[in-house]
């Protein structure tokens, strides 16, 4: 099995960005209304498929100091099941619809999996109880996620493809794959 080490590097990179960014934040991080600035990383397997994982790791360091197991484990599953969605799509696609889908895949499971962890670990509710409640903590983060995913994440989706290093490094790093 050969190992790409620009591959592990970057993933490694990207993860541990993705923490501690997220610990820097901590206020606006964590809870149930939340603006984690990180979550904008979440585009990078949409170039660079190998960063879901580094970004799987980053995100559950990150989810550490919540001090609770629900949000460490489904909390990462969600960023890697985000990520992972968005890797497919850059394979595939560059367009603008292709980037949308990919930050809109992250909105929406984050939405459905952190709103229920929330209604169920932290509030010490049944989501097909009270999903009244449940509703209200996936809103809360739906409006998170929509906010860093399309204000920050979708125009850097654009910006950073226009930058030659950007392409130069991610052409390396693919083996020599790169797509516009």
């Amino acid at each position: 099995m050969k190992i790409n080490i620009r591959a592990l590097t970057a993933a490694a990179v990207i993860g541990a960005a993705y923490a501690v960014l997220t610990m820097l934040l901590a206020p606006i991080s964590y809870g149930p209304l939340q603006f984690r600035v990180s979550e904008a990383l979440c585009i990078m397997p949409y170039f660079l498929p190998c960063t879901a994982w580094g970004l799987f790791a980053g995100c559950a360091i990150a989810n550490i100091l919540t001090g609770n197991i629900f949000d460490v484990i489904f909390g990462s599953l969600a960023t890697l099941l985000a990520t992972l969605i968005a890797a497919g799509l850059g394979r595939h696609s560059r367009g603008f619809w292709s980037r949308f889908a990919a930050c809109s895949a992250n909105v929406v499971i984050n939405a459905v999996v952190i709103g229920a962890v929330i209604t169920c670990a932290y509030n010490g509710q049944n989501i097909f109880r009270h999903m009244d409640v449940f509703a209200m903590n996936a809103l809360y983060i739906f409006l998170g996620e929509a906010g860093v995913m399309y204000i920050i994440a979708l125009p850097l989706m654009r910006y950073l493809p226009e930058k030659q290093f950007f392409r130069d490094f991610i052409e390396k790093t693919n083996n020599g794959r790169y797509k516009e």
